[in-house]
């Protein structure tokens, strides 16, 4: 027979264990609805004059090791930074939907784009684009030709484009892709087809 105490010792433990699972699935609820709101604001909230475009977004699917090109209603400034950057989220939000074709880090954004020179682009993504990438030559190269391709489909006269993150420079996406050089958009546009 076992002891009383043991009894309402394990009677205290299978309800503490009951009361911490539903807590963590509210909280796991909690952040999946303000994940979507995030999604929702960043998209509906634009920057700059413009207006509501149908644009070409090039879309990595995993499952097939692909990338393909999908077309999307998103609200693009007429101003050349913003245009680049609304264009960059779009596909963003592709990738950050519920079931993904190609699922990124939660919380995964681009912070900013700059502009070097005319032909010249900076972009500036936040940690969880990174950090929260999955891992795998295939799967880096695919983000990145997926939204360096994506980017001069709608912003015409760009050649080259690297990759910041946080503001800074860092060796690699998630330890394959190389993030401290400048892509040549002709090069990509090579590596574009070989995935199509």
């Amino acid at each position: 027979m076992i002891p009383r105490h043991f009894q309402i010792t394990i009677s205290f433990l299978l309800v503490a264990i009951l009361i911490a699972g539903i807590y963590i699935t509210q909280l796991r609820h909690a952040e999946e609805t303000k994940t979507q709101q995030g999604l929702t604001a960043r998209a509906g909230a634009p920057e700059g004059r413009g207006e509501e475009e149908t644009i070409k977004v090039l879309v990595a699917y995993d499952d097939d090791l692909a990338l393909r090109w999908r077309k999307t209603q998103a609200f693009i400034p007429e101003q050349r930074d913003l245009r680049a950057q609304a264009v960059l989220r779009a596909l963003l939000t592709q990738y950050l939907q519920t079931p993904s074709p190609h699922p990124l880090g939660k919380g995964a954004d681009i912070k900013d784009v700059y502009f070097l020179n005319d032909d010249t682009l900076l972009i500036d993504t936040n940690a969880q684009f990174a950090d929260g990438h999955p891992s795998g030559v295939l799967l880096e190269q695919m983000t990145l030709t997926s939204l360096i391709e994506t980017l001069t489909a709608n912003v015409p006269g760009i050649s080259k484009v690297k990759f910041l993150v946080e503001g800074k420079e860092r060796e690699t996406l998630a330890g394959h892709a190389d993030l401290m050089s400048f892509y040549q958009v002709s090069a990509v546009h090579e590596l574009a087809r070989e995935f199509q």
